[in-house]
């Protein structure tokens, strides 16, 4: 049979600056580890990047169904890349339900790739379609390349004697091998993964190695004309250094790692599992060699009690969850802020409330992080905007924590937990230690111990028991100020409300001023943003301003406090628009603290926003 190699595009020629990849399929398929695999390749291959894995929220839901599907969308590019994409350019569906759930999103004149070999009959009232949509001309509007992915794997797979489940479960390495053939990828790193996973079964090793290979050469080798061809994109310029890529959750268990070491101090994690959070535990739990201590709870509230009394003895106590279990944890939160000691909380949102959306993003914490829990209970709030960035912003939680011996909470998402991107590997030495000092001896008039004296940053000496001559009471009831002994009466009560919420108003002293992260310090329109809007509020406002339009972003970081310098900032714009995964809660706290005319962009689908959504906001506040 005669053969002819694909066109390949490069970038001196007509090639994207960016291209937008969703691989959809059953759960079971394999969507993640693939998209996963693909992304490895693509950060070796030095393209800027930002994935979105969108999980069912079912464990194992039903083969073919629509509530079943998994898919992972990756934006990489020669160009920087700050979100997963708006509308995919080419779209791997593996089976109809697939394609139903995911086609719509994909932008018109995209490509469709789908394995013939699950469109069953079957298959096709699962996703409830009436007639097949390879065939009947609904899918007019997109490129179609449709062929039987599953029969081509088990052909790739037979000399190695897998039985039909096995040989099918090769099918997601079959399309991983085409996709790195459509996009210049090199085979040789995920040959070598491949043999590490399976080395104590090296058949299988082998059958997902020719799987792979099958896929790579039906592109290079197919008669597909204009269909199919092979995409090259330059390495973004990057300054020189290590790159990895690294996930929300990987960054801030790292982050916590070198947090603590800056302490100087022993970290002890009290866990208990939930979506999206789980995967902080997992990763702590390799990393006893720094310092570390695990534990996974019976319960959300054992979780963190088991952290504050970490705290108490002289850890850095860190406990995590998400929305529901932040809620259980809320009386322990409590406790902590009025024993005044160093506590990181770690929130991973996700839809709600109650169990809501298990596997879905959304911002719905920032009241219940700011104001949720019983009594005049303050504490600060940080906000990550991205995988890479929740190193940081863990790093400055546990800075917080211990200089101002209060709790602090970290909020990430579910789209920031699961995402990636590439990371500069930071030169750790570079960042300035906080050393903890503990009292040692005693601090007030004529020997006697002031656990609760205050040093200039309103934050209460830190004594681990056992000290000698440092005994004294602690726990959940109110304090004498200085004494710290049991008192109910109403000055002391008032002295130590006023005393708790004076060290984490101080907080604001020492964190740096707010600035325009794009554009000016004043003008027609500020878009304001926190956590994971960050990529697509930035892009949107780069496209604007190239538009000639004047707008500006600022993201914040440090939800509570605020910067000092924020409300004189936002007043010199005429309008301010506040896009968040939620019913408006941040702009609602501008409102309160600055008595400034925010208005909101919300959403609450449980997916990130596109650009598209606010560079169209951006226009109609403008208009």
């Amino acid at each position: 049979m005669a053969t002819q190699l694909a066109e390949t595009e490069t970038r001196s020629s007509n090639a994207p600056d960016a291209v937008v990849v969703r691989f959809a399929g059953d759960s079971g398929d394999g969507m993640q580890l693939t998209g996963g695999q693909f992304t490895l390749s693509t950060a070796l291959s030095g393209n800027d990047l930002a994935t979105f894995p969108d999980f069912p929220a079912e464990i194992r839901a039903p083969q073919g169904t629509l509530f079943g599907v998994s898919a992972f969308q990756i934006n990489f590019g020669s160009t920087e890349i700050d979100t997963a994409g708006d509308a995919p350019d080419v779209l791997v569906a593996m089976n109809p339900a697939a394609l139903k759930t995911n086609v719509q999103a994909l932008k018109a004149g995209g490509l469709i790739i789908a394995d013939t070999g699950e469109f069953t009959k079957r298959n096709l009232e699962k996703a409830k379609y009436d007639a097949n949509p390879i065939e009947d001309g609904s899918l007019a509007k997109w490129k179609v390349l449709a062929f039987d992915i599953s029969a081509l794997t088990l052909e790739s797979v037979k000399p190695f004697g897998l039985g039909n489940k096995e040989a099918l479960r090769c099918k997601n390495m079959w399309t991983l091998g085409l996709a790195l053939w459509m996009f210049d990828r090199d085979r040789a790193p995920l040959v070598e993964w491949l043999n590490n996973k399976f080395k104590k079964n090296p058949v299988l090793a082998e059958a997902n190695i020719a799987a792979l290979n099958a896929g790579h050469a039906y592109g290079e080798t197919a008669e597909l004309g204009g269909q199919l061809h092979q995409t090259h994109l330059d390495p973004v310029p990057s300054p020189a250094g290590l790159y990895r890529t690294v996930t929300g959750a990987e960054s801030v268990a790292l982050g916590l790692v070198v947090g603590a070491q800056l302490a100087e101090l022993p970290m002890f994690f009290g866990g208990y599992p939930i979506t999206p959070a789980s995967s902080i535990l997992h990763y702590l739990a390799g990393m006893k060699e720094y310092g570390v201590t695990t534990f996974q709870a019976e319960d959300e509230i054992a979780a963190i009690a088991s952290a504050i009394g970490a705290s108490y003895a002289g850890h850095l106590g860190v406990t995590s969850s998400s929305g529901p279990g932040i809620a259980l944890k809320g009386e322990a939160m409590g406790l902590a802020v009025m024993t005044e000691l160093p506590l990181v909380i770690v929130n991973s949102q996700r839809g709600g409330p109650s169990t809501g959306l298990p596997t879905k993003t959304e911002q719905s914490d920032l009241y219940q992080a700011v104001y949720g829990r019983n009594g005049d209970t303050p504490l600060p709030v940080i906000a990550a905007r991205s995988p890479s960035d929740a190193f940081d912003c863990t790093i400055e939680a546990c800075r917080i924590a211990v200089q101002y011996m209060t709790p602090v909470m970290l909020l990430t998402d579910g789209y920031i937990a699961n995402a990636a991107e590439p990371w500069q590997v930071p030169d750790v030495s570079a960042y300035k230690p906080f050393p903890v000092q503990f009292l040692q001896e005693p601090n007030g008039p004529d020997g006697t111990l002031l656990p609760y004296a205050r040093d200039e940053k309103g934050a209460r000496p830190w004594i681990k028991p056992g000290t000698p001559g440092l005994m004294h009471r602690i726990g959940g009831i109110e304090k004498n100020p200085g004494t710290g002994n049991l008192d109910y009466s109403p000055g002391a009560h008032q002295a130590m409300t006023d005393a708790r919420k004076a060290k984490v108003d101080g907080v604001a002293k020492g964190i740096p001023a707010q600035e325009v992260t794009l554009g000016n310090d004043k003008g027609k329109l500020a878009v304001v943003g926190w956590g994971s809007t960050y990529g697509p509020i930035h892009q949107a406002v780069r496209r604007a301003r190239a538009k000639g339009l004047d707008v500006s972003h600022i993201h914040v970081r440090h939800i509570w406090p605020l910067p000092e310098n924020l409300g004189d900032l936002l007043r010199g714009y005429d309008k301010i628009l506040v896009p968040e995964m939620n019913t408006g809660q941040f702009k609602t706290v501008l409102r309160d603290q600055f008595l400034v005319d925010a208005r909101p962009l919300n959403k609450t689908s449980g997916q990130p926003f596109t650009i598209a959504e606010i560079e169209a906001a951006i226009e109609g506040a403008l208009a």
